[in-house]
């Protein structure tokens, strides 16, 4: 007999000695969470239960009875996680293959993200990803790094420049997952994702407080990554390249400066106003390189501001794109997948909104968090380089990608949020 705390869904309302609003309580046979409230709110019930037994010190736990669905388990799961990832779910047999390809990709993403930059740099993030993916993808991946000084022979000036000041140097990983066995076979998927390792803000540095959880700036790559390894497993039938752009944002002699210039491989030229607005500049190079792949649609994430978290909060993350009918394809994915995702504007004018004297925009405006919209000015900037005016390319900004703290719904570290909905896009999309 499994030996697994049984958690079990009820209308039985909670017992006279608990209070009057509480969602969940223990009886001999386990934890009971009480049907309550439309989904939304329940799946949250759920996964605040999960974290109390986390809390209580229990490490396997398994949903028993009815009313189970597949994303109640799953905020079972993701309430029931510690920042280590020690904890069993024991699904349910008919959902347990999907809720178990999930956990895999999650976890993994989790991993990444949580480890502290000393093991967890621009070179050994691009090796981890491959070695993970060609063990999901087989011989249907290839792949090639550019490292260093390379970057400047390829033109990808953005990432060098960002990442030259380091002691780890900066990386460009081109993976190609290509099921189709031809290799003239057009690029269905470009995923694009932000891998700065550690942002100490360079020149533009951050307070002690505000630097503490910045080995998570590369949320974006494992994200996308995450999500590639998900549809994979999904059964994906399309030809995706992966690119993570890598480095380390820090300072030495070397290191750029505000009011330096890049130019980038397209001709624009571009005024570093914040060193800590480093994650444009590095991404703008990956959305070059998918034009130059000539990939259908586009993707890119990123933990790109603060002010995204400012507009949302850290339990959504946001979405940007001036393709109304690809942004409503991947909400509509977000909601299918229980993923809060907000869509924020974006218009063709933002990209006017960082103006340069010097040059043919800055990175940012030159005022703390980039000022008022300075999310949206952000894709604004990006949209600058995204291939054919953006159309059939999404930003995503990961505002709820990391937990500084634990709470009531997450375990303190990354969170996994954004790998199933990017997964379903592209095990969906046309």
């Amino acid at each position: 007999m499994s030996s697994a705390v049984q958690v079990h869904l009820t209308q039985t309302p909670a017992p006279a000695n608990y209070r009057d609003n509480s969602r969940c309580y223990l009886t001999d046979s386990g934890m009971h969470i009480v049907l309550q409230g439309e989904e939304e709110l329940l799946l949250r019930s759920i996964q605040k239960a999960g974290r109390k037994l986390d809390q209580l010190g229990i490490t396997q736990i398994a949903p028993t009875g009815d009313g189970w669905t597949l994303d109640r388990q799953w905020a079972l799961a993701q309430g029931f996680t510690d920042t280590q990832n020690t904890n069993h779910v024991e699904f349910l047999e008919a959902d347990k293959p999907q809720l178990q390809a999930i956990t895999d990709a999650v976890r993994w993403s989790r991993e990444l993200i949580n480890l502290p930059s000393a093991d967890m740099y621009p070179e050994e993030l691009s090796e981890r990803v491959v070695e993970k993916l060609v063990q999901a993808g087989g011989k249907h991946v290839q792949y090639r790094m550019i490292v260093g000084d390379d970057l400047l022979q390829e033109g990808r000036f953005g990432i060098h420049t960002v990442g030259r000041a380091s002691a780890r140097k900066p990386v460009l990983l081109e993976l190609d997952y290509n099921p189709t066995g031809d290799a003239e076979a057009p690029v269905d998927f470009a995923l694009i994702g932000k891998g700065i390792t550690f942002d100490t803000g360079g020149y533009s540095i951050k307070s002690n407080e505000g630097m503490v959880a910045m080995k998570c700036d590369m949320g974006g790559a494992a994200t996308v990554s995450a999500a590639l390894l998900l549809a994979i497993k999904n059964g994906l039938n399309k030809r995706v390249q992966l690119l993570l752009c890598c480095a380390e944002n820090m300072i030495d002699g070397t290191a750029y400066k505000n009011g330096d210039i890049i130019t980038y491989k397209n001709g624009v030229s571009v005024e570093v106003v914040n060193t800590d607005a480093e994650g444009r500049l590095v991404l703008a190079d990956g959305l070059l390189r998918a034009g130059e792949l000539g990939a259908k649609k586009i993707i890119d994430a990123a933990t790109l501001t603060g002010a995204a978290q400012v507009a949302v909060g850290t339990e959504y993350n946001a979405l940007f794109s001036v393709d109304d009918g690809f942004a409503d394809f991947a909400l509509q994915a977000a909601k299918a997948e229980a993923e809060p995702l907000w869509r924020l504007p974006l218009a063709p004018w933002h990209q006017e909104n960082c103006p340069s004297a010097f040059a043919d925009t800055a990175n940012s405006k030159p005022i703390k968090g980039g000022g008022a919209g300075g999310a949206s000015n952000a894709a604004g900037f990006l949209l600058r380089f995204a291939p054919n005016n953006g159309s059939g390319w999404l930003h995503f900004d990961l505002a709820a990608a990391y937990q500084g703290n634990a709470n009531g719904l997450w375990a303190a570290g990354a969170t996994g949020i954004g790998v199933r909905n990017i997964a379903k896009i592209l095990n969906t999309a046309e």
